[in-house]
């Protein structure tokens, strides 16, 4: 005997997405290793059941709660790379992530590089992907550069893969700077030091 229709897909009685972005909050505030299932389901308002038939393991509930800072939070990188010069594309990264950074509705620091202070054989995975995004970040980073050089726009003799490692630690020293409690002031002073030295 079949169920009756109401009981077939039964729509789920928690908003996805809502218990999404609670998990990505958790994951910003905690890290990885430092969000524990309980205090998943307890944040994002459903049983372990609901979460793994909706997100998967804990693993996959992280990527996609990375996904979605990557796309909001922290889509200024995205949107930097667009700019026309390589001042402007380090401009615009850098406000981004000032504004987000001292934004008080955000958790404080970067969820990337919090969850990337795990440690412990479970962190592996997490730590690889990590590693990788962020290698990826400053290939795109180094590339966009490369072309700045090649159109005059950087000066001949710049190296393009040192100046998107030096941006990219300038980024994620704002982002334990801002954990440690620095003020969105201070780390806008930060900033504009980075681009007072910007070549050219």
């Amino acid at each position: 005997m079949n169920p009756p229709a109401a009981a077939r897909g039964r729509p789920r009685a928690f908003d996805p997405d809502a218990a999404l972005q609670q998990a990505l909050e958790l994951f910003w505030r905690q890290g990885y290793e430092g969000t524990s299932l309980s205090d998943l389901t307890a944040a994002m308002g459903i049983n372990r059941p609901s979460l793994y038939a909706a997100f998967g393991n804990k693993e996959q509930l992280f990527r996609q709660a990375l996904e979605r800072y990557l796309s909001g939070p922290a889509a200024c990188f995205d949107e930097a790379l667009r700019e026309p010069t390589a001042r402007k594309v380090a401009g615009r990264l850098l406000q981004g992530v000032v504004s987000q950074l001292g934004d008080p509705k955000n958790p404080g620091g970067c969820m990337v590089v919090q969850a990337a202070l795990s440690s412990g054989a479970e962190a592996d995975p997490i730590r690889q992907m990590l590693a990788a995004q962020r290698n990826d970040a400053r290939t795109a980073l180094r590339r966009r550069f490369q072309r700045a050089i090649t159109a005059g726009d950087l000066p001949a003799g710049t190296k393009a893969g040192d100046l998107a490692a030096y941006l990219m630690a300038v980024v994620h020293g704002l982002a334990v700077q801002a954990a440690g409690g620095l003020s969105r002031k201070e780390l806008q002073a930060v900033a504009d030091l980075a681009l007072r030295t910007w070549p050219g």
